[in-house]
């Protein structure tokens, strides 16, 4: 059953965007957007009466900005969004296509851009019926996603291409297989279209979501690996958490104290310390769950915010020039949780060089049952090893990485579209680690004949073997890796 996302330019969250954009789920916007939308234009379209200077309407754009707009207005709209389509490489896939469009819909419903109510509708109809521009991946500083965003723009009025039920057809055929005709832009319709940071929200929102998930299943992994190293898991004990009482330090540690409730653990003899990454698996993850927190936060601040330059100030009866369209907390929020991703990952790497190594806690070297010469584990190190290094450089910061452009009046750039990248990259590799370490937990568990799991590192042993069977001797095991990076 299609599922229905209503904007009322305050409450979307990152599942609205991910029910949009991969569930299909439709847009409904609330009854107050349209009302709403209409009070923003009659006042935009008085101070343009007025003989107000209003940026992209009656004035150009970027190093254009002194330069009076006299042509029809309408044919200056079309060229607006025509002369910004400089974007490259390939196109998003149509999943992200509908996350960006439905992140514009949703600051749209906002009520700041002076957007006329018959553009906005016309956007909202495109999406619900399944038309999806050809957006290019590249183009994007993060001072606003103007040139990514054009082809959205050029779709709506019939240029460029679009997929529509498979199909890469020609936009202005694409809308009209879909019942739907090309829009006819109104006096600054066009800038409304682009001037925002709907390529680094929309694919922000789809990035969070992700690593929701993800983490859910790194939790699983290092629980799995205290019961495969014999951890002490009074590690994990509450009142050690609350004599440090640092962002979601308790909540993680109780997350992996919940899925070993009747193991052995409890009742065997432990060793005093473990290693730092499994002995510290509540901080570290502590970290990066509050790192999360608020990079969710500050995409649904974007996500219904009036981010549009200029804005139609409706209390006021105003419209001003704005910088609401920059997003440097946005990317401050992806680096560090980037970071926040790589320290949690570097432990899951640890993790995995014990549980393979000479042998610990009785466990046979490498875990090979086979013994003698065999390799057991140990090749797979590598590609622990190589899954890491990619991590560690896409951890690097990226966002001072910019240069002026338009004659020095762009000359800051927040690159939040490349934070936002390098994120979604890096949870490429992520995955395939955490499916390594469960592996390797997996083996292991399953070598210590006397011991017995909790109830949820139970649950966990039973959805790794049914990706991939133990390791009764030397096998290739790379195809194993990637069928339980799948699965999770």
């Amino acid at each position: 059953m299609t599922t229905t996302v209503r904007l009322d330019g305050a409450s979307t969250r990152i599942a609205d965007i991910h029910a949009v954009a991969r569930e299909g789920a439709v847009i409904e916007p609330s009854q107050d957007v349209t009302p709403g939308l209409q009070r923003a234009r009659a006042i935009l379209e008085r101070a343009a009466s007025g003989g107000q200077q209003i940026y992209g309407m009656n004035t150009g754009l970027g190093a254009n900005l002194r330069t009076e707009v006299a042509d029809d207005d309408h044919d200056f709209q079309h060229r607006l969004v025509m002369g910004r389509g400089m974007a490259v490489g390939p196109a998003l896939p149509v999943a992200e296509t509908r996350a960006v469009i439905a992140a514009r819909l949703s600051m749209l419903s906002a009520g700041g851009s002076g957007m006329s109510p018959e553009t906005f509708a016309a956007l909202v109809a495109m999406l619900n019926a399944g038309v999806h521009p050809e957006l290019p991946s590249i183009g994007s500083i993060g001072a606003g996603d103007l040139v990514q965003m054009s082809a959205m723009a050029q779709c709506l009025i019939g240029e460029g291409r679009a997929e529509f039920q498979g199909e890469w057809l020609p936009a202005a055929e694409a809308l009209a297989r879909s019942g739907l005709k090309p829009v006819v832009l109104r006096p600054k319709d066009g800038i409304s279209l682009l001037n925002a940071s709907a390529v680094s929200v929309g694919l922000g929102a789809l990035a969070l979501n992700d690593v929701q998930a993800l983490m859910s299943r790194q939790r699983e992994a290092a629980a799995l690996c205290f019961e495969a190293l014999g951890g002490n898991p009074l590690i994990l004990s509450p009142a050690i958490q609350a004599a440090r009482p640092a962002p979601h330090q308790a909540s993680e540690a109780a997350h992996v104290l919940a899925a070993l409730e009747g193991s052995s653990l409890f009742d065997a003899k432990v060793a005093l310390q473990d290693p730092l990454s499994l002995r510290c698996i509540a901080p570290i993850h502590g970290a990066l769950a509050d790192a999360l927190e608020h990079a969710i936060a500050i995409v649904e601040i974007e996500l219904n915010a009036a981010a549009d330059n200029p804005l139609v100030i409706v209390e006021q009866d105003h419209v001003l020039s704005t910088g609401n369209f920059h997003t440097p907390a946005l990317s401050l929020a992806f680096e560090a949780l980037g970071l926040a991703v790589a320290q949690a990952a570097a432990a899951s790497a640890a993790r995995f060089i014990q549980l393979t190594g000479t042998g610990r806690n009785g466990l046979p070297r490498y875990l090979s049952p086979a013994g003698g010469a065999s390799a057991g584990f140990v090749p797979m190190q590598k590609t622990v090893s190589a899954l890491m290094a990619r991590i560690r450089q896409m951890a690097n910061p990226v966002m001072l990485d910019f240069l002026p452009v338009s004659e020095g009046v762009e000359d800051h750039a927040t690159q939040s579209t490349l934070t936002v990248e390098k994120l979604r990259n890096m949870l490429v590799f992520w995955r395939r680690l955490v499916a390594c370490e469960l592996l390797a937990a997996a083996q292991a568990v399953e070598l210590r004949t006397a011991h017995h799991c909790g109830v949820g590192t139970s649950r966990t042993l039973g959805m790794v073997r049914d990706s991939a069977p133990a390791m009764a001797e030397d096998r290739p095991m790379g195809a194993d890796v990637d069928r339980l990076a799948a699965a999770i």
